[in-house]
């Protein structure tokens, strides 16, 4: 996924109300808050004097102009933008990385299901439909990627989503999306939402499949480099 424009330079003061963040511009100094597209903790994150990047767009009905699109650490970016991550899914899918749902003959995003959910996207395929959950990922504890960063209901939900649709036959994937490049392996965060890493190993014993896959975030695009192994709780 590349950036139509060029990303602004900018440094992080602090995040709040969930979705603001106020940063200094590198170009001009100038003091702005920015829309901050993440609703987890955004643990392990630095959110104070920290780099980051910023998308910018002129449309008349956005009050906040810049939108916070990444966070260095210091050693690498990190992709904190989640409404990003269902394109960058689509793009690995499209492109044939994400080989477990490689080939297909259509694509759908936001589909209704199950009771008052929207699953992510739709996978038509040669021999059957996949429902498929996109969960964004940026935790990273000692090496290993990690979900979620805060206690979910809404993912725990979705797990549940899953294994009915797998029991009525279709098949059904949760894949998570690292938008980090220093981890080497991803388990469930299970300190952090005992509840969901039970639920993804219920989902794996009934026939849920899920895969990991790690991005090379920059300020030029942000693109799936290699699948990395799952450990389950």
């Amino acid at each position: 996924m590349k950036f139509h424009d060029p990303l602004v330079r900018a440094t992080l003061i602090k995040r709040y109300k969930r979705f603001l963040c106020d940063v200094i511009l590198d170009n001009s100094s100038q003091l702005v808050t920015a829309h901050c597209p993440n609703s987890g903790s955004m643990l392990g994150i630095p959110l104070e004097k920290a780099p980051v990047m910023l998308s910018y767009t002129e449309s008349s009905s956005r009050k906040l102009k810049h939108t916070l699109e990444m966070v260095y650490n210091g050693n690498v970016w990190i992709g904190t933008n989640t409404a990003r991550t269902n394109q960058i899914a689509e793009e690995g899918i499209v492109s044939g990385l994400i080989s477990g749902l490689y080939p297909f003959v259509s694509i759908k995003r936001e589909v209704k299901y199950g009771i008052n959910s929207r699953v992510d996207l739709v996978v038509e395929q040669p021999d059957n439909i996949c429902y498929v959950e996109v969960k964004n990922v940026s935790l990273v504890e000692d090496n290993i990627a990690k979900f979620p960063d805060a206690v979910t209901e809404r993912g725990q939900k979705h797990l549940c989503e899953l294994i009915k649709m797998k029991k009525y036959g279709y098949r059904a994937v949760n894949l998570f999306i690292i938008q980090r490049d220093d981890c080497v392996s991803f388990r469930p965060a299970e300190n952090i939402d005992p509840e969901y890493s039970r639920l993804l190993s219920l989902a794996v014993r009934e026939g849920v499949e899920v895969y990991a896959y790690q991005a090379k975030v920059s300020p030029d695009e942000i693109s799936l480099i290699r699948q990395l192994p799952v450990e389950l709780a």
